[in-house]
C-alpha cells in the first residue's frame, strides 16, 4: 500500500475551506496544513480568542495565507444561523469540514435550544450549518463535505433511538450515538448530492490525545488520559491525516468512508474504511434526516 503523507496535498490555491473547532487538536492541524496549500481556511469556533490565537500560530507559518475566524456556537440554532449567513453572503465554500465535538459530559445537559448536549453538538449543530451553508457550498464547482466521526460509531450503544438520550443517559453512549449519526447522515447526504458536482465524506481519526478528551469530565477520565497518551494515542496532526486525505484527494468517492490504515484503526495512512453495521441503511437514514428536520426546524434542501 503507498503511504499518503501531508506532502502528498496537492496546491490548495483558490479553495475556501470552513472547520468547524478549526481553534485547536485535530482541527487546527487540518487548517494549517490546507493553509500551508494555499487554501483559504475560515476557523469556526466558540471563543473568539482563542480563534485569533489560533489564527496567529497558522499565521506565523503560513505567512502568505489568509486566514478568517467565524464565531460558531454548534450547540445554538441561532448561532448557527447567522455565522452561516456570513459565510453565504461570502461567496463559494469548496470544502466544509465538521470536525468539533463534545463527549463524555457526566450529567446529562441540554443546548440552548433543549437537545441533549453531545447529539445536538455533533449531529444536529452540524445538520444545521451544513443546510444552511448549502448555498455557498453549490456556488462552489465542486464542494465537498468532510464530516468527522469516530471509531465509537461502531459501539452497539450507538444504535439511532433515544436520540435525545431522555429514557437513559450514558456519557459515552450519547458519544457514540452521535458519532454513529454523523456518519449515516454524510451517507445519506451523498445519496442526495449524487449526480451533483458537490460530494461528501465521512472520516474518522483514529485516536489522539485533544482537547476534547483532556476537557471530558469526571474523575476517571481524568485518571486514564495520562495513560491512554502514552499507550494508545497519536498525535493530533497524525489524527488529522484522514480528513485531509478526504477532503483534498481528487479520487476519494461520493459517500466514502476514511480512516487510518493501522491495525487496530488508530493511526497510519489513510484509505477507505468499512462502515459500521447498518450505516448505509436507506431507512435509517431518512428517518435520521426526517428527525434533524423536525427537531431543527430546518428544511435542508440539496
Amino acid at each position: 500500500m503507498t503511504t499518503w503523507t501531508l506532502a502528498t496535498i496537492s496546491s490548495q490555491t483558490g479553495r475556501v475551506a470552513l472547520i468547524t473547532g478549526g481553534n485547536s487538536g485535530i482541527g487546527w492541524q487540518t487548517a494549517r496544513a490546507l493553509a500551508l496549500r494555499g487554501a483559504r481556511v475560515v476557523l469556526a469556533g466558540r471563543d473568539p480568542s482563542k480563534l485569533t490565537a489560533a489564527a496567529d500560530a497558522i499565521r506565523a507559518e503560513a505567512t502568505s495565507a489568509t486566514i478568517d475566524t467565524l464565531v460558531l456556537d454548534l450547540g445554538n440554532l441561532k448561532s448557527i444561523g447567522a455565522a452561516a449567513a456570513r459565510v453565504v453572503d461570502e461567496g463559494p465554500l469548496d470544502l466544509l469540514i465538521n470536525n468539533a465535538g463534545v463527549m463524555n459530559i457526566a450529567e446529562r445537559q441540554t443546548t440552548v435550544d433543549g437537545f441533549e448536549m453531545t447529539f445536538g453538538t455533533n449531529h444536529l449543530g452540524h445538520f444545521a450549518l451544513t443546510a444552511q451553508l448549502m448555498p455557498a457550498l453549490r456556488a462552489a464547482p465542486a464542494a465537498r463535505v468532510v464530516t468527522v466521526s469516530a471509531i465509537a460509531a461502531r459501539w452497539g450503544s450507538g444504535e439511532l433511538t433515544d436520540l435525545m438520550s431522555e429514557q437513559k443517559y450514558r456519557p459515552m453512549g450519547a458519544y457514540a450515538k452521535s458519532k454513529r449519526a454523523n456518519i449515516v447522515f454524510s451517507v445519506e447526504l451523498a445519496r442526495r448530492l449524487a449526480g451533483t458536482p458537490m460530494s461528501a465524506v465521512a472520516v474518522h481519526p483514529g485516536a489522539a490525545l485533544t482537547n476534547l478528551q483532556q476537557h471530558s469530565q469526571g474523575a476517571a477520565s481524568r485518571l486514564l488520559m495520562p495513560l491512554l497518551e502514552r499507550l494508545a494515542m497519536g498525535s493530533p496532526e497524525g489524527a488529522a491525516w484522514p480528513s485531509l486525505y478526504a477532503a483534498t484527494n481528487p479520487a476519494v468517492e461520493n459517500g466514502a468512508f476514511i480512516g487510518p490504515a493501522g491495525r487496530r484503526q488508530d493511526s497510519g495512512t489513510p484509505k477507505p474504511a468499512r462502515l459500521p453495521s447498518g450505516a448505509d441503511d436507506r431507512a435509517t437514514g431518512a428517518a435520521l434526516w426526517r428527525d434533524s428536520e423536525r427537531l431543527t426546524g430546518i428544511s435542508f434542501i440539496v
